[in-house]
């Protein structure tokens, strides 16, 4: 008889085991007519698994990743097939069946096999953190209570669908500057150690007093080429060390805190967050999530952590007795046209509604940014160009020229 590890909570608090038993479900049963709530329960294969662990994990590693479509596609059918009143554990198994991605079948598998022990679905999805994040399965918690799933499962797929799009305009626009500063990198790598070094040769030759610019031009070419290697590591301990600062919880506020202050790609941030907290709050006050919930899911969905603290102090502020509009402003983050939104929605009570237009508006605004942010940056890279041409030809250009008046004199 297979054998079945749980986790569950009673009156005496969280409790974890293994039992035997014909199926997940049996355990289940077994579990609840004891009066405990079941949390998880999962197949267990003994020394087999042992045994293969090891090629499980290479076979884990082989596996492609989970990739956005992966989720837009799976949201979008089960919708369809709630709305057509297909059973869940149907449609689970169903969309498991055509699932094209293993990581994904193998996830929807677990979801299922959940299920069917008798946990709700939010719980089956929050079982899968690195699949269905926060927002994910608040919004199927919300749906659960109100009765609304596939309506929920919609704008889900419409959230995932702009986030989706968001991300690939992202790339689209960082694609030509990113190429650009590394062609300058490269250029200005092969100018210091190939380059210079020719004409340093040259002008210490000829034992003429070098001007400042080929002074500084060959003593960094000379640095360069004795400390490259060191150079090399510096930068790659320093993003190391970087990276790690930032995955710290106060790290990563700063970091955040600082994007919002970048020229040019600030502003760009800022309202792709007030792109993602109005589209998420309109789905959640329309999904019937009251306020406070409805700020606390919200703050999950932004990806800026000074935005999400700011907007989980509205909710503190609100639970006191102030108007929605009231906790914004003092927030310090939203622009007039979300605030004067709010007030409006207030006013009218179609706070909903107006957050979807601000949601488009801003999102169309971003889409516009991201197109000519090329076209913003490539002034910048073009005068950082000019002015490296102009020290280097300074630099190799004026000890010849110094030299062609002298002989012209003599």
């Amino acid at each position: 008889m297979p054998k079945f590890a749980y986790t569950g909570r009673s009156a005496q608090g969280r409790v974890t085991g293994s039992l035997e038993a014909v199926s997940a479900t049996a355990v289940a049963d077994q579990l609840r007519s004891e009066g405990v709530t079941v949390l998880s329960v999962q197949a267990q294969e003994g020394g087999l698994v042992e045994s293969l662990s090891l090629q499980q994990r290479l076979d884990a590693l082989l596996k492609p990743a989970i990739q956005p479509v992966d989720m837009l596609v799976f949201t979008r059918q089960l919708h369809t097939l709630l709305k057509s009143g297909v059973p869940i554990l149907r449609a689970l198994a169903g969309l498991t069946e055509s699932a094209t991605n293993e990581r994904m079948k193998e996830t929807l598998q677990a979801v299922r096999a959940s299920l069917e022990s008798g946990i709700e679905l939010s719980r089956c999805f929050a079982q899968h953190p690195k699949v269905f994040d926060h927002f994910f399965v608040a919004m199927v918690r919300v749906g659960e209570m109100t009765g609304r799933l596939d309506e929920v499962f919609l704008r889900l797929f419409e959230h995932q669908e702009f986030e989706l799009f968001m991300g690939q305009q992202v790339k689209s626009a960082l694609r030509y500057p990113l190429f650009v500063m590394a062609a300058m990198v490269a250029a200005i790598a092969v100018i210091n150690v190939m380059v210079i070094p020719a004409f340093a040769g040259v002008f210490k030759s000829l034992g003429a007093e070098l001007p400042l610019a080929t002074r500084i031009l060959i003593a960094t070419s000379e640095f360069t080429i004795r400390y490259g290697w060191l150079l090399v590591g510096l930068a790659g301990a320093g993003a190391f060390a970087l990276k790690r600062w930032i995955e710290t919880e106060p790290g990563r506020l700063a970091w955040d805190r600082f994007k919002l202050r970048i020229p040019v790609a600030g502003k760009i941030v800022l309202k792709a967050e007030l792109a993602r907290f109005s589209r998420s709050l309109a789905l959640a006050l329309r999904s019937g999530v009251p306020v406070e919930q409805a700020l606390t899911v919200v703050a999950q969905t932004c990806e800026n952590r000074h935005v999400s603290g700011k907007i989980e102090g509205m909710r503190a502020s609100i639970e006191r007795g102030e108007s929605l509009l009231r906790a914004a402003i003092a927030t310090g983050v939203f622009t007039p046209v979300v605030l004067q939104m709010i007030a409006v929605g207030e006013e009218t009570g179609a706070v909903d509604e107006l957050m979807q237009e601000v949601a488009q508006l801003y999102g169309n605004d971003v889409q516009y940014e991201l197109k000519t942010l090329g076209q913003q940056i490539e002034p910048i890279l073009i005068v950082f160009l000019g002015v490296l041409v102009l020290i280097l030809a300074m630099g190799v250009f004026l000890p010849i020229w110094d030299l062609g008046r002298v002989s012209f004199k003599r």
